[in-house]
């Protein structure tokens, strides 16, 4: 119901549904179909990634030229260690803002859609009495964080086509009215 939206009451508003949704990491929270927010859950994440990042870790695809700077100065934050991060703090961390690097929104939305960062998290601000204030702002980290690395990248030895095939013959037996071309624009 309309009334329900931004309510704030986190049994009726959907908004919040989101916020419980990504801490409980049963499902993966992102922008991660056609840059727009979705799900993503454990048992699928795989071979999202697979196909997704062709079989690229980050590192990799950063040094085979196939990533900008300004996504390496993102994923910097986060390899190696067990990082979530709020987005603002995140911003500042990685070099941009007003007289930094531009495009941070959009740089976010591309590593999401390539499953290399996801929203685990919404999280009020702290001011420095360590009193939470303002909306809840968006914690990003990585999905080999919540997952483990050796689950995401278990299905790195598979064809990323054949990854991409499994997934869209599962959206098309949830989906049996849509079209090729739906769920190509969708999912890629």
């Amino acid at each position: 119901m309309a009334e329900y939206w931004w309510s704030d009451d986190p049994v009726r508003d959907p908004w919040r549904w989101r916020i419980a949704i990504a801490k409980k990491h049963d499902v993966l929270y992102g922008k991660f179909f056609a840059q727009k927010v979705g799900f993503i859950s454990k048992k699928w994440l795989p071979v999202f990634a697979n196909y997704r990042r062709d079989g690229y870790d980050f590192d990799a695809l950063f040094e085979d030229e196939k990533a900008p700077i300004k996504h390496k100065n993102i994923m910097d934050h986060f390899m190696g260690n067990d990082a979530e991060i709020y987005s603002y703090e995140l911003k500042k961390l990685a070099g941009f803002g007003k007289d930094g690097e531009k495009g941070f929104d959009g740089a976010i939305t591309s590593l999401m859609m390539q499953t290399y960062l996801c929203n685990c998290d919404f999280r009020k601000r702290i001011n420095q009495k360590g009193v939470e204030y303002g909306w809840d702002v968006a914690v990003y980290s990585s999905p080999e964080h919540i997952y483990g690395y050796d689950h995401v990248a278990s299905c790195y030895k598979e064809d990323p086509r054949t990854s991409w095939g499994k997934i869209a013959d599962h959206m098309k037996l949830l989906y049996p009215e849509a079209k090729d071309m739906q769920i190509r624009k969708i999912l890629k």
